[in-house]
């Protein structure tokens, strides 16, 4: 049965224009725009009328960078695919890329597959996976290019976190050889792992054990000098490669000059970089535990250098890296000492509007808020223009947003799995009303209408953002 749906009236905003227009919705596709009250408008018949006047029409989030149900430090990122990509939709995201696993020993297909059956059946928005890759052999290699052939296009390597997902240059130079060759797309966790590791121990030796400490060992500068180093391999293999959660003034110094040089590097950063600093891991008692991910909060005065790098297009994209865990019972496995609290943050659901406030504050600009939020993650990722955009043939995922609505951002009202909120007490202006994956109502006057199951996997094709 064909299913007809119009939205009416609203401003409809992509990362190339904004236009009062109705959106003609077809079998779960955008089928047809027109500027409002114009005969074409006007000729748009549907069975579900959705009323945006007043609204802004734009497309559904990209977060190229979750991690739900990840094991960390002995225990597992508290958002399953079902509570995670709820809570993703509630906030204006209609596609994730999370992230599969690979272990030592084991080969990258065990990992894919693992990470299919805990998101089959489960999702309420459609989802993709990129490969972490820790273990690199001459097998693995071989599997990258099965991978890529079957939609899994990015494979994601770790400078840090030794002995767990740690590569050395030599591993690292391997894969990206490997990808230069199948298309794939290396992305990178630039810290020097070994250098940290080296001042944690000694940090803990003398005696500074609370959660502050996590931001003092993990230096600007060792991100840094691990995005160099990662930005020169890749350009020995002569591999395009992404900087994932740059957080550092200097990071994003190394980012620009390779980008000045006519390198195909990229780099993300999220919002807990733009919005939060090393006075949240300072917060009394233990509540900056609440704060520790890595690479870590910086102190504010970084925080221009990532607009700019927003603005000027040396860093791309916003992600939200989300990986929750729950303060009581799981950050709190670090009392006493930082380094065995789990890193990461909540965030899947406060991107688009925390975004959307900057847009307020005069960070960027209506459209680059849907560049960098939607329709880049969807280029760089190989979605597009399935996803990230409104246009004929795209996939009709569509939010309904109401730039005025006012908010208090707070653990008691969002939808994520964890007990605590990064960004308990916030006020921002800008909600999302009205959320349609493929066509489908999954939140309809701020109520969940969704369902588990709705979400399917995305293949996706080689990154659309190469120059």
């Amino acid at each position: 049965m064909s299913s007809r749906t119009v939205i009416r009236g609203g401003l409809v905003i992509t990362a190339s224009d904004e236009i009062h227009a109705d959106v003609l919705i077809e079998d779960g596709r955008i089928a047809a725009l027109a500027a409002s009250a114009t005969p074409a408008a006007e000729a748009f018949t549907a069975d579900r009328t959705i009323d945006a006047t007043g609204k802004y029409v734009i497309p559904g989030g990209v977060d190229a960078h979750t991690h739900m149900e990840l094991p960390f430090g002995g225990t597992f990122a508290s958002d399953t695919f079902e509570t995670g990509t709820r809570a993703a939709a509630w906030g204006g995201t209609t596609t994730v890329v999370d992230f599969a696993v690979q272990s030592v020993g084991r080969s990258l297909r065990q990992g894919l597959d693992a990470w299919h059956a805990k998101a089959e059946g489960t999702c309420a928005i459609d989802y993709g996976f990129h490969m972490i890759v820790s273990d690199v052999n001459d097998e693995t290699l071989k599997e990258m290019d099965l991978l890529v052939e079957e939609g899994v296009t990015s494979f994601k390597q770790f400078m840090a976190y030794p002995g767990v997902f740690y590569s050395d240059d030599g591993q690292i130079l391997r894969a990206m050889q490997r990808s230069a060759e199948n298309g794939g797309l290396i992305m990178m966790h630039a810290e020097n792992g070994i250098a940290i590791d080296v001042l944690v121990e000694q940090a803990l030796a003398r005696g500074e054990t609370d959660p502050r400490f996590h931001g003092e060992v993990r230096k600007a500068l060792l991100e840094a000098e691990a995005t160099h180093r990662a930005i020169r391999l890749a350009q020995v293999a002569g591999a395009p490669l992404y900087v994932v959660h740059v957080s550092a003034t200097e990071a994003v110094a190394e980012l620009t000059r390779a980008r000045d040089e006519g390198l195909n590097v990229f780099g993300e950063t999220c919002p807990q970089y733009l919005f939060l600093s090393t006075d949240n891991l300072a917060e009394p008692g233990f509540e900056g535990a609440k704060y520790v991910c890595s690479t870590p909060l910086r102190p504010k005065e970084h925080q221009a250098a990532l607009w700019r790098g927003l603005r000027t297009n040396d860093l791309q994209v916003v992600s939200t890296d989300h990986c929750p865990f729950c303060f009581t019972g799981q950050k709190e496995l670090g009392r006493g000492d930082f380094s065995k609290i789990p890193n990461g943050l909540p965030g899947v659901e406060n991107r688009m509007d925390l975004l959307h406030q900057a847009v307020l504050d005069g960070h960027l600009s209506r459209r680059r808020w849907i560049e960098i939020a939607c329709a880049t993650p969807a280029r760089m990722f190989g979605l597009y223009p399935k996803k990230g955009t409104i246009a004929p043939g795209a996939d009709a995922d569509v939010v309904i947003y109401d730039p005025h609505a006012e908010q208090v951002m707070s653990a008691d009202t969002h939808h994520m799995n964890v007990d605590y909120s990064a960004y308990e007490g916030r006020r921002v202006t800008g909600r999302v009303e009205t959320v349609l994956s493929r066509g489908v109502p999954v939140i309809t006057d701020r109520e969940y209408t969704g369902r588990a199951g709705h979400g399917v996997y995305t293949p996706r094709s080689t990154c659309q953002y190469l120059t």
